[in-house]
């Protein structure tokens, strides 16, 4: 018999839907980035992060001994956990489809892990201790310098990342571009590059992203956060994967992709959470 559909004739299917989701995922995640990336080995699912204590040098006298300072590391685990998502396509949808099915169902997997991976490290914000801004105001840049104090203050290694929800930045924007900074040839230059392209880039050495991703409540608030790296962690166990598993009687292949992927947070004074009203 000829003309049957078997697992090696849709297997560059497969192929093309699996580059374009590794291709999407990575391109679209802001936060995995900006944060510690582990990679889970050797057996278990969690990885343990020593997290060294602030040590002081002093003064000594010349032929003095130098006395024992202790070093006594804490440790923080991030314990991975599976997140997926599935689909039937079958034969009469991918034979009869004018698009590239295999694309298509690639790129919606990507970003929808991407997107999962960027609400879970965004999600993370809410721990910080330090904060700035209120419920139901709006942010302005007088907070985001206050946050940037803070975290000087506390000798957090630079860079800084800041990643707020869209809305809220719209607020910054606005203070930008504001008529109230006096004639377009008085205007900064962060406010003319906010003006032409809608992108701010960086404010009190500050690289500033926006997101989506990050959850706004039932008031319309939503927190983000200005950070060092090492305040967050992501530890990977299995990047983007896709199977497939056919079922002839329903002449159909399932698609599933997973991801096993564990975050936590690692240094609590490395980032000031800043609160802000996310409606327009």
């Amino acid at each position: 018999m000829s003309g049957e559909t078997t697992s090696s004739t849709i297997s560059e299917l497969y192929t093309e839907i699996v580059a374009e989701a590794l291709f999407v995922a990575n391109e679209q995640s802001i936060m995995r980035n900006l944060v510690r990336n582990y990679t889970i080995v050797g057996g278990g699912k969690s990885v343990e992060v020593p997290i060294y204590g602030v040590v002081s040098a002093s003064a000594v006298s010349e032929a003095s001994d130098l006395s024992n300072t202790a070093i006594n590391p804490s440790s923080v685990t991030i314990t991975a956990s599976e997140v997926g998502i599935m689909t039937t396509l079958t034969d009469l949808a991918r034979n009869s489809a004018s698009r590239n099915v295999a694309g298509d169902i690639g790129r919606l997997f990507g970003e929808a892990i991407a997107k999962k991976v960027d609400t879970d490290l965004s999600a993370l914000f809410t721990g910080f201790s330090e904060g700035q801004g209120s419920a139901g105001g709006e942010l302005t840049i007088d907070e985001m310098f206050k946050a940037v104090a803070k975290l000087k203050t506390a000798n957090v290694p630079a860079p800084y990342y800041g990643v707020f929800h869209p809305k809220v930045m719209y607020q910054i924007k606005k203070q930008l571009t504001n008529t109230f900074v006096g004639s377009a040839g008085n205007m900064p230059d962060l406010g003319n590059e906010a003006l032409r392209a809608g992108f701010v880039g960086q404010i009190a050495g500050v690289q500033v992203f926006e997101s989506s991703n990050i959850s706004v409540d039932g008031s319309d608030d939503s927190i983000g956060a200005i950070f060092s790296q090492d305040a967050l962690g992501m530890a990977m166990m299995q990047d983007l994967k896709i199977e497939s598993q056919r079922d002839a009687s329903l002449r159909a292949d399932e698609i599933v992709a997973t991801a096993v992927y564990g975050v936590g947070e690692l240094h609590d004074s490395y980032g000031v959470k800043l609160t802000a009203d996310s409606a327009l």
